[in-house]
């Protein structure tokens, strides 16, 4: 996070040409151009920020038809399935964060995966009362969840979309049956995945054709999923949960099909009866003021809304743009350990467990959170948990010690889209580990889910309540964060990102480098990043370290070095009428932002990025 305005072409090596899409390499087999991957666009008519250039162009194909931004969303999404396969797809589940400028109002569309209910409080341990391994639960039919991505699509049409399911879905049928280009990421993810992937044959003849990992400039198509998004065009969701496509789910989940001579995987507990009653319901939105914005997200399961709106009221009691970058960061470091202490401690399924989200996200539990702040040292870590009851005095004492809670994968993936109207969407969607479970539903051309790893298997203290342990239709608890910021019931920016629990802090940095940092968005996304969740040590980039390790080291912060944090997109609403789409510049390979009628490259050039919001 640097405290100056700087450009993405410094950032990203980019030039004003660069904001113009130009063809990349072609491919091997038919010769048609890999699509180019550009994280800026600007101009108007509308945008679309994902991680893959298919899904942008295909959102903004819907956007240029006179389809919203959540006909868009669900277009960019349903391509994601195609070429984004081990992030995203009909197998899996996510939150959509949506404002409509007809009524001013932030609304969310809960599409987590349940629980079958046969699942009960011990699913995850084995005879001797012990968690069975992580990996051996991943990849099995027992990590399965009741999916809810066709039922979130099927909720934003109705709700707020303004063209039927087939008009939509009509680019993701088209890119299924043509086939995306392979690129390097997309290899490298299949090569992590190779061997569990030969476990399971259906797996393996879609992601390993003809036995190999696909070669990059390789056409790879999914005629399965195409007709499996033909039977939702033509029918909806019907046949996904109660219908021909449940019955094969289920099957799958019960007894994966694998390969001779592997070790068996562990059955799932899937039944019919999960996907007959599955719903996506709408939730309300988190909602705190930050510097005279409104910042809104996803409420629990998921945690990403009240852990970033929690340490945004932390922080919103620092005078941060006094703060040197060492100074903004170390409070940025400690606020989010506080948070991520008290979403441990309090955050689960609210249908199960009593989530006290109006007090963790009151100004006056902030206040006594941010008493624990010392701007000089850095706090030993874990930290305890506060009390959020509703009698706040001066640093109290505090609650019961927490870890870093559960595992989350890391795949995931978000798209933000925004319309000629002002209407909003912020979609993270996922099958949890990159690959999910890495099975197949044969004949239907996708992955299944592994999202109930995300259940914590066992309490880490017995004598403190654990408020996500598996139950019988429980929604395990998420990081996933979709935001939307408004100032003046107008929005102007909206972000999210991928990467599990440390997708609450990418979303954290990126808005303060944006409100704080003085930086623009596309600056603010590509901007090193650091993930303190609590645990002894942060997870930091190396251009993080770096910039910033010893001075925060002197502090007491400690760390541990990881390649990369986050892939976020985001849309920034500009003066003028502009909008402005940003994406990774590297990260994962590097994102895809586009809008429908762009600006010039010299005119968009000249544009200031960060102007004050609001």
């Amino acid at each position: 996070m640097a405290r100056r305005r700087t450009s993405l072409f410094a950032l990203a090596g980019l030039t004003a040409a660069g904001l113009v899409a130009a063809g990349g390499p072609a491919s091997a087999e038919t010769g048609r151009p890999a699509p180019e991957k550009v994280p800026l666009a600007v101009g108007t008519g509308g945008a679309v920020a994902t991680v893959d250039p298919d899904a942008t162009r295909v959102g903004l194909e819907v956007l240029a038809a006179g389809g919203n931004a959540a006909d868009a969303a669900v277009a960019a999404a349903a391509a994601l399935g195609v070429s984004e396969p081990y992030s995203a797809g009909v197998g899996g589940g996510g939150f959509f964060v949506y404002f409509d400028a007809a009524t001013g109002e932030v609304s969310t569309i809960d599409g987590r995966e349940t629980a079958p209910l046969a699942m009960g409080v011990d699913a995850f341990l084995a005879d001797d009362g012990t968690p069975i391994p992580f990996a051996e639960a991943v990849t099995s039919g027992l990590s399965v969840g009741t999916p809810g991505t066709p039922l979130t699509w099927e909720r934003a049409l109705e709700h707020f979309g303004t063209l039927p399911m087939a008009e939509v879905l009509a680019g993701g049928i088209a890119l299924a049956d043509e086939g995306f280009v392979v690129d390097e990421t997309f290899r490298q993810q299949t090569a992590a995945n190779e061997e569990r992937f030969r476990r399971f044959p259906a797996t393996a003849e879609l992601f390993l054709p003809g036995g190999a990992l696909p070669e990059v400039g390789s056409v790879l198509r999914n005629p399965d999923l195409a007709d499996t998004y033909r039977l939702l065009a033509a029918e909806g969701t019907g046949p996904f949960y109660t219908g021909e496509v449940a019955a094969d789910v289920v099957a799958t989940a019960q007894d994966p099909a694998e390969a001779p001579g592997t070790a068996p995987v562990r059955a799932g507990l899937l039944e019919a009866v999960d996907l007959a009653l599955y719903d996506a319901p709408l939730r309300e939105p988190t909602r705190v003021g930050y510097r005279g914005l409104e910042v809104y997200g996803m409420a629990p399961p998921s945690s990403g809304g009240s852990t970033v709106g929690e340490a945004l009221n932390v922080l919103e009691r620092f005078p941060l743009a006094d703060l040197d970058d060492v100074g903004l960061l170390h409070t940025y470091l400690e606020a989010t350990a506080l948070s991520f202490a008290d979403r441990n401690r309090y955050v689960g399924d609210p249908a199960y467990v009593p989530v006290p989200l109006e007090e963790l996200l009151s100004d006056e539990f902030a206040a006594e959170r941010a008493c624990a702040i010392d701007p000089a040292r850095a706090a030993d870590k874990p930290v305890a948990a506060g009390v959020p009851d509703g009698e706040y005095g001066p640093c109290p004492a505090v609650g019961a010690e927490t870890g870093a809670g559960g595992a989350e994968g890391p795949s995931t993936t978000h798209l933000t889209v925004a319309d000629a109207e002002g209407n909003v969407a912020s979609y993270t969607l996922t099958i949890e580990q990159t690959g999910g479970s890495g099975i197949t539903v044969p004949g239907r051309g996708f992955l299944l889910n592994n999202e109930l790893t995300d259940f914590t298997f066992a309490p880490a203290d017995p004598t403190v309540p654990e408020p996500n342990l598996p139950a019988p239709g429980k929604r395990p608890r998420s990081s996933m964060a979709p935001t939307i910021v408004l100032a003046g019931g107008e929005p102007v920016l909206a972000l999210g990102s991928p990467g599990g629990a440390t997708i609450i802090t990418t979303v954290l940095q990126t808005l303060l480098g944006r409100v704080e940092g003085d930086l623009s968005l596309v600056d603010a996304i590509a901007a090193p990043r650091a993930s303190q969740r609590n645990g002894a040590a942060a997870d930091a980039e190396p251009a993080f370290l770096e910039q910033y390790g010893d001075a925060l080291g002197a502090l007491g912060h400690r760390f541990t070095g990881t390649a990369e944090i986050g892939a976020a997109t985001g849309i920034e609403f500009l003066p003028g009428g502009l909008v402005l789409a940003a994406a990774e510049p590297t990260r994962r390979g590097g994102g895809s932002a586009g809008v429908v009628d762009p600006l010039s490259a010299p005119d968009a050039a000249a544009l200031d990025l960060a102007p004050d919001l609001g």
